[in-house]
């Protein structure tokens, strides 16, 4: 894979994601050669790559390419065959692109496609341990059947497991699930890792590594979000911000470019996500729009010019620049 150019805006606050290429570009190559037959995602936020990014990566790596929803698939080329994860909604009101293969998971997604005049290959989705989406494995030759008869190619089954559990554990959930299954057709599994080999020698299936989280982010090390600080000024008055909020005397406040447009927001505990020089900056109230406002006390402080580091899930943010050094 190539370095991209560096992106840098002309103006205004900026959300920026840095990227070490090298280190990125080696971890994807050996997370597709420990997982071996796989199916890249792009889907929501790109990983905080965004989409369009992240499909010239996947377009390396296979001619397949998976995304979350009908609505995503505008950035996948001609060239690629789209995998659609979640199953059409009653919103979606026109048929997807033709070669696009669609997620069914219960009888009446038949009859959504039924609806929109849509005869797409398929992917069965089949019940895990997660419990949300999917057909159990007792019922899918009957859905194949039906989907078979409204005029759908069934070109793999599809199992999403859980994030927690050991490698054991998954192991043995997709044996258990997958003996059920004909394999005459691939099986589709996420979440499993390194793990999946040890998978394959014990099914007869093809067995396709579904990637995303694990593919494009892996060690978050070789990987940075920051924002710049625009302006800081000396508190002048009791309150601030759009809720009067009081302010501490002596105190300064920092406006950084970036808020909840960017998908930035407090964790999960309440905390502030924001750093500088090792230290928490507490934030005078929740981010907004393209704007945080922090409360600084400590020393060192950030100034104009400075960036602070940015702790958010990059599954979440959608930063204004992407930086490859």
């Amino acid at each position: 894979m190539g370095r991209e150019a560096r992106q840098i805006p002309s103006i205004g606050m900026t959300l920026r994601l840095t990227v070490e290429s090298d280190a990125w570009n080696h971890h994807v190559s050996q997370t597709v050669n420990s997982l071996g037959d796989v199916l890249p995602v792009v889907k929501g936020n790109g990983y905080g790559f965004g989409r369009a990014v992240l499909m010239q990566h996947a377009s390396r790596l296979s001619s397949d390419v998976a995304v979350g929803t009908v609505h995503e698939l505008g950035e996948v080329s001609a060239a690629m065959r789209p995998f659609v994860l979640t199953p059409l909604g009653a919103g979606v009101v026109a048929p997807p692109r033709t070669d696009a293969v669609l997620a069914i998971g219960a009888e009446h997604d038949l009859h959504v496609l039924q609806q929109l005049g849509a005869t797409n290959p398929v992917v069965i989705k089949v019940a895990s341990s997660m419990q949300r989406y999917g057909i159990g494995a007792d019922q899918v030759t009957e859905l194949r059947k039906r989907a078979e008869s409204f005029g759908h190619r069934v070109v793999a089954w599809s199992l999403h497991l859980p994030l927690i559990g050991s490698d054991e554990d998954h192991i043995n959930e997709a044996v258990a699930v997958a003996q059920q299954l004909p394999d005459d057709v691939p099986l589709h599994v996420s979440h499993i890792g390194p793990a999946v080999e040890r998978l394959r020698e014990r099914l007869q299936h093809r067995i396709v590594a579904r990637t995303g989280t694990q593919l494009w982010l892996g060690d978050k090390s070789m990987l940075s979000l920051q924002a710049d600080v625009i302006a800081v000024r000396h508190v002048a008055s009791a309150t601030a911000g759009y809720r009067a909020t009081p302010v501490p005397v002596g105190s300064r406040i920092a406006m950084v470019g970036c808020g909840s447009s960017h998908g930035v927001a407090a964790l999960d505990d309440g905390q502030s996500p924001f750093h500088f020089a090792r230290q928490r900056l507490a934030m005078l109230e929740a981010p907004h729009m393209h704007t945080t406002m922090l409360c600084i006390e400590l020393e060192p402080a950030p100034r104009e010019g400075n960036w602070v580091d940015v702790q958010q899930p990059l599954t979440r943010v959608y930063p204004d620049v992407i930086e490859w050094r």
